[in-house]
């Protein structure tokens, strides 16, 4: 297990090479968004890499995790709730093989901890992990992802009923009509162009409900030291749309083997304004990236706002993989009993919610939802 922080840092070429081994590695799993994360969020002595390699000393497999103490003891992924999917890393040449390994070493790693593998898409390389796992183990669902097919932005308004399909074909005319350009950042203006895409997410937000963690300065520092790397290997792609010469809007597009999904951007409020469907742009741009490279899935990421149903996107819910030892059952009880009540709690909530609308809108009358704090 690696522990030490210097040590994670020069694993970078191995575990390049190893997410270039693995087909189903989202961006959230490459070293440059991992060691980048671990430097602004992680805590000093709780790092707990699980690496697994070959004879020759070559990396076959590896889970990111750091420890935890709440709300139980566990081994839980790097990236934390800033990164949509987490997985382990397995080397598809030799992934079942691989994937005992790797469980092996989980299960000396935990000791007296739960292993919790968090937000893991459907068909992700943990399955493999659970499936040798000789302990007590459980899976439950996680987030709701939404997904479109990777497909040209005509075919995805073709996906639309008539009037709808007409009102998203008006707005791409309409974005024409304004002059609105696109450029995509090159590596080396990365950092400046994330700088000016929090800007713009910060006005954009202003007095509105946001995501508070986009707001502070250890996220921005993770972002831009991470996302230049990424640009660079091709994990991730920085948009800029300009108007009358400005920078209106700056737009981050994570991207990998199977997926590109949009996972934050900044608009100036002037877009509106003037008439321009931010959603629709944005939504353009990510489906030609998502286009290139055989990818098959053009992500929208986690969270079911309602402006994402527009486009009638196919409901993906994310996995999440307990696992403990037999000394460790008691907390894996616990564990799942925790998020049962959790999960009820939040259904209430969401009826009472629903019910508030209703009341709201009365007979025949339409409720206006806010938007989402991040994408």
């Amino acid at each position: 297990m690696c522990a030490d922080e210097r040590e994670f840092a020069a694993l970078g070429p191995a575990w390049d090479r190893l997410y270039g081994r693995c087909s189903t590695a989202t961006p959230f799993q490459s070293h440059a968004w991992l060691h980048s994360w671990w430097l602004s969020y992680g805590v000093p002595g709780r790092l707990g890499v699980v690496l697994v390699r070959d004879a020759d000393g070559e990396l076959a497999a590896a889970a990111p995790l750091t420890r935890v103490l709440r709300p139980w003891p566990a081994l839980v992924p790097l990236g934390g709730t800033i990164s949509d999917f987490g997985d382990v890393l397995l080397d598809d040449e030799r992934a079942d093989a691989a994937a005992g390994a790797l469980a092996a070493g989980l299960a000396a790693a935990a000791r007296g901890a739960l292993v919790d593998l968090r937000e893991v898409r459907p068909g992700g390389a943990a399955e493999r992990v659970y499936a040798h796992w000789s302990g007590p183990r459980r899976r439950v669902p996680d987030s709701l992802c939404l997904e479109l097919p990777a497909a040209p932005m005509d075919d995805l308004v073709g996906r639309l009923a008539g009037a709808k399909a007409q009102r998203a074909r008006a707005k791409l005319r309409k974005l024409t009509a304004l002059g609105v350009e696109r450029r995509v950042v090159p590596p080396e203006e990365t950092g400046t162009a994330l700088r000016r895409l929090l800007a713009l997410h910060r006005m954009q937000w202003q007095n509105r409900k946001v995501t508070a963690e986009h707001l502070k300065e250890r996220f921005a520092e993770h972002l831009v030291r991470s996302a230049a790397p990424m640009v660079r290997r091709g994990d991730a792609v920085v948009t800029e749309f300009r108007l009358d010469g400005a920078v209106m809007a700056v737009d981050l597009t994570l991207l990998s083997r199977e997926l590109a999904g949009g996972y934050l951007y900044g608009a100036h409020p002037g877009l509106r304004e003037r008439k321009a469907d931010v959603a629709t742009m944005l939504l353009h741009a990510c489906a030609q990236h998502a286009g290139t490279g055989g990818r098959r899935t053009l992500s929208l990421l986690r969270g079911d706002e309602p402006y994402k149903h527009h486009w009638r996107p196919r409901p993906v819910v994310n996995q999440r993989y307990l696992l403990a030892r037999r000394r460790t059952a008691p907390l894996l009880a616990a564990a799942v009993g925790g998020l049962a009540a959790r999960d009820r709690g939040r259904a209430a909530l969401r009826a009472r919610r629903n019910r508030n609308e209703a009341r709201d809108r009365g007979p025949g009358g339409t409720a206006r939802t806010p938007g989402s704090g991040s994408r």
